[in-house]
């Protein structure tokens, strides 16, 4: 369960460091507070890249398998080749392991 954020801290700063802080802040898809709070605390912030591409495919292969997952309850199908699918999955699985080996 997250704590209820209560305490507040005021910083004044230009205005081009509030901007740039922001920047970084949504670069690292994170609120200000959030990004604040992390490069306070000395905690590292990691930036994936990459990904997008990969996540589209595994949506895909999700709408796939849900498909296939639909048809076979109707009754419709019985077997099917899923060579194709373990494919897909296994270079999904290299792209995330190759992605994550580089962000070490």
């Amino acid at each position: 369960m997250a704590q209820k954020k209560t305490a507040i801290i005021t910083a004044r700063m230009t205005p081009a460091n509030k901007r740039e802080i922001e920047k970084q802040a949504k670069k690292a898809k994170m609120t200000v507070t959030d990004y604040l709070t992390t490069c306070g605390l000395g905690k590292e912030i990691v930036e994936i890249t990459g990904l997008e591409e990969v996540l589209s495919e595994l949506k895909a292969q999700g709408r796939n398998l849900n498909q296939l997952t639909t048809l076979a309850n109707m009754g419709r199908i019985e077997i099917i080749n899923g060579a194709d699918m373990i494919n897909a999955y296994t270079s999904l699985c290299e792209q995330v392991k190759r992605i994550t080996e580089e962000m070490i």
